[in-house]
């Protein structure tokens, strides 16, 4: 066994701990992304509405629908207003 061996098995001796954490590290990761990739099933958590008469759930539907397109206008605003403001402080066109 030459030098460069003994050199290379104590510098694995070294990394070997660290690097092997990190793979553990990476597989549990791995594992998570697997989990999330299911999606979020919305239907479960409004079926309690479902027993309730036809024109009740379009109520719902549209009270729901009107709360996420406040929410997208309320956001849009927001964005623009800080567009007009970097507009603003940047006075060099």
């Amino acid at each position: 066994m030459g030098i460069k061996e003994q050199i290379r098995s104590f510098i694995d001796k070294i990394f070997n701990p660290p690097i092997t954490f990190l793979d553990m590290a990476i597989e549990k990761l791995k594992a998570v992304g697997k989990l999330t990739a299911q999606g979020l099933n919305v239907g479960k958590y409004l079926a309690i509405f479902g027993d309730m008469p036809n024109a009740w759930q379009l109520v719902i539907s549209s009270a729901l629908m009107s709360v996420v397109i406040l929410g997208s206008l309320l956001i849009f605003r927001s964005v623009m207003r800080l567009y007009y403001s970097l507009k603003e402080g940047v006075k060099w066109w």
